[in-house]
């Protein structure tokens, strides 16, 4: 198979595939063979899976031979991130402590993209427990951005916006907890959309049970939206889970703008982005009014940073999964990590019962909000690039490991749907991202929003292809 299609849409495979023009087999072969010439260089691949990947190409090809009933995600191939359980594969959520850990079952999102016909590649490369960030790990090393290798893509879902930024899947499952999504999305000029809290079930449970999601990484608003919907549904299995029909996101894609009331904010009241950041996102929010929408500049979105409350939260869950590791074997874990669950873990009770009922106001103080307005539009990052081996961008190193992104950690608090679209290349050559808000259970509204960009902007993938 030609090089043609290494960045086609999975809407164009997905066509291809069913009108018999193009292979399962054929795209599952170019997709492991990009994946294994390219993993000395980028890195995005924890594991491959070549037998099971061909096996189930076999069983898709057959399927539309015979003229079966095709799926959502029919012969298509796609990758999931190592903090996602492959039944009887390693499941060690980038972390030496967890290395010789192997899955009994598949995640909820995992069974349905193979009920749905897509062809499961491997597993992709995460920050230890989605700690940081940026693509690197004790076990796995570090994941490079295909557009410029001395760059991170993004983490913690760094393998996963790689191989989709380097054209060897389609789309990619990942997981938010504080932005793993939307990050990785902003630097490698991709669309990452997490769903409401719920929508897409997770389980087994997570180490930040209140604060994951499991989403989608893709070159499109279309592409996300269709691997959104093939995930989406109540599931018993994870508490949280959300009931009553999945919102038409597909539709949503293809809606128009006008009268949508949207908020733009630089800051959200306390962010520090660059000038360029600033100018390259604002432009495209400000632009939304010539497709009717009705944008309003919104300067404080919250009173003070939230970051204390989210780092209180998610620090303790990875802390407390890990504490033994922290207190007997802390020369396994990523040092930076480290450093920070060792703070999570000092916090006395009533301090973190404090930032808990500060996060229930968090919540209610976005509700209000969202009764002025239907999106909030925001930077995703304060920069455009960030080299590897950096944890903190110098110019912010009073931040800490992740508080320095701003932008992305107060909508895991608050559990609401939030994508990241690139709004445009910065000076040095890399995607700035764009951050869409919606209310709760706002699926749809934060689909239609990211497609309009999309459609009076369209840039991402195609802007730059992959070097490697």
């Amino acid at each position: 198979m030609s090089a043609e299609f290494d960045f086609m849409s999975a809407s164009e495979l997905r066509q291809l595939v069913a009108t018999r023009q193009v292979s399962p087999v054929e795209l599952t072969e170019r997709a492991l063979e990009r994946a294994e010439a390219t993993q000395d260089r980028l890195n995005a691949f924890f594991l491959l899976m070549p037998e099971e990947a061909r096996a189930a190409a076999r069983r898709a090809e057959e399927a539309v031979m015979r003229g079966d009933h095709l799926g959502l995600l029919h012969g298509l191939p796609i990758s999931a991130k190592d903090l996602m359980a492959v039944a009887g594969q390693p499941y060690a959520s980038g972390s030496r402590t967890m290395a010789g850990n192997v899955a009994t079952v598949d995640a909820p999102a995992v069974e349905r993209v193979k009920a749905q016909g897509a062809i499961l590649i491997g597993k992709t490369t995460t920050s230890e427990f989605g700690c940081k960030p940026v693509g690197d790990s004790p076990l796995t090393g570090i994941t490079r951005h295909p557009w410029d290798l001395s760059k991170t893509p993004g983490g913690s879902s760094a393998g996963a916006a790689a191989s989709v930024a380097a054209g060897i899947t389609p789309f990619a499952l990942g997981t938010d907890g504080g932005g793993s999504l939307r990050i990785p999305a902003a630097f490698t000029g991709l669309v990452g959309f997490k769903a409401q809290f719920g929508r897409v079930p997770v389980w087994p449970t997570s180490a930040t049970p209140t604060l994951a999601h499991v989403g989608s990484l893709a070159r499109t608003v279309a592409d996300a939206a269709l691997l959104t919907t093939a995930i989406s549904g109540y599931d018993a299995r994870d508490p949280f889970s959300v009931t009553g029909p999945v919102p038409d996101l597909l539709g949503a894609a293809k809606s128009s703008l006008s009268g949508l009331r949207v908020a733009w904010s630089p800051t959200l009241g306390y962010a520090r982005p660059t000038s360029e950041v600033l100018e390259i996102a604002g432009a495209v929010a400000h632009s939304l009014s010539e497709i009717g929408a009705l944008v309003e500049e919104v300067d404080r979105v919250f009173e003070a940073d939230p970051a204390d409350m989210w780092m209180a939260e998610f620090y303790a869950g990875v802390g407390t999964r890990l504490r033994r590791f922290v207190e007997t074997q802390r020369d396994l874990l990523d040092p930076a990590v480290a450093e920070v669950l060792e703070a999570a873990l000092a916090q006395d009770m009533r301090s973190y019962y404090e930032t808990v009922f500060r996060r229930y106001a968090l919540r209610d103080e976005m509700l209000r909000f969202f009764e002025r307005y239907d999106l909030l539009l925001s930077p995703t990052l304060p920069i455009s690039s960030l080299e590897t081996g950096c944890d903190i961008p110098a110019e912010l190193s009073d931040r800490s490991l992740v508080t320095w992104v701003f932008y992305t950690y107060p909508f895991n608090l608050t559990g609401q749907p939030a994508a990241s679209v690139c709004a445009g290349i910065a000076s040095d050559g890399m995607p700035v991202g764009l951050q869409i808000v919606g209310r709760a259970l706002g699926e749809a509204d934060v689909i239609r929003g990211a497609a309009g960009i999309e459609r009076i902007h369209p840039l991402g993938y195609n802007v730059k292809r992959s070097l490697v």
